[in-house]
């Protein structure tokens, strides 16, 4: 008999399958790219995939709410609310980039208790669960004991807006770390509860792009959390995120994105 959170997970896994071969099929071929009142871009892809997520939710768990990138929420004041961005890094898929990924998390009153971070190009799902343990197709993961700052390998993500709107925590980042790799998306925070990357500085995002990463992450062993050091939940608001494999490393990189 399985428990209430071995369901969900198994439920997890199946959508993750689904909104792989949905996003698949779309990958590499001609699309029609529409441009959203942000100018960010998106595809039939990105709406295909999210209205595949969203009928099979329907149809499994009609009493959860739901929060999607492309149709907007339903009911989140239910106990349960799903989160779902179905193309995460739609500027690498349209390009043909296999660095897209499809993001997915369960919440409990607000608090992301199971996340999935997809990778259908890679052939890699990762799902954590709160209080459990981050899998990558069914092998444990953990993340890196690195502690310095000096010693840690660093991804900057979304580099040119943060250049632009965050210029003297750009400037910082920097010169921070011992290997620097700039970065988007999801996966650089997957390689962090890996244990390949030490830690991810994040902007710009989207409760949908920052809510499925919460509990990988954590599962994984390692701490993400706002600008400001605050746990990530559904009613964060926020936009900047700091990942780091200790608690050492992530107090270095608040004190840098706070100075």
């Amino acid at each position: 008999m399985l428990t209430e959170a071995e369901t969900i997970v198994a439920h997890a896994n199946r959508i993750a399958d689904l909104a792989g071969s949905s996003a698949m099929a779309y990958f590499r071929h001609l699309l029609e790219i529409d441009l959203k009142d942000d100018e960010s871009p998106v595809t039939q892809a990105d709406r295909g995939v999210e209205l595949c997520v969203r009928a099979y939710l329907e149809q499994h768990f009609p009493e959860d709410g739901i929060l999607g990138e492309e149709f907007g929420q339903s009911d989140l004041t239910c106990d349960h609310v799903w989160s779902i961005d179905p193309i995460d890094g739609t500027r690498s898929f349209l390009s043909g980039h296999p660095m897209f990924g499809f993001l997915l998390a369960r919440l409990h009153m607000g608090v992301p208790t199971i996340g999935v971070i997809g990778m259908p190009a890679l052939n890699e799902t990762m799902i954590g669960v709160r209080g459990g343990s981050a899998m990558l197709n069914g092998d444990r993961v953990c993340v890196s004991s690195q502690t310095s700052l000096d010693q840690a390998i660093l991804y900057i993500n979304e580099a040119e807006k943060m250049f632009a709107l965050q210029p003297q925590t750009f400037s910082g980042l920097l010169s921070a770390g011992q290997t620097r790799r700039f970065g988007y998306d999801c996966y650089p925070h997957a390689l962090v509860a890996m244990g390949h990357v030490d830690a991810v500085v994040d902007w710009d995002l989207q409760p949908y792009d920052y809510l499925p990463l919460v509990p990988v992450i954590e599962a994984a062993g390692g701490i993400i959390t706002d600008w400001n050091g605050q746990p990530l939940a559904l009613s964060s608001g926020t936009s900047g995120v700091v990942t780091a494999a200790t608690a050492d490393l992530h107090a270095e990189l608040l004190h840098l994105v706070g100075s």
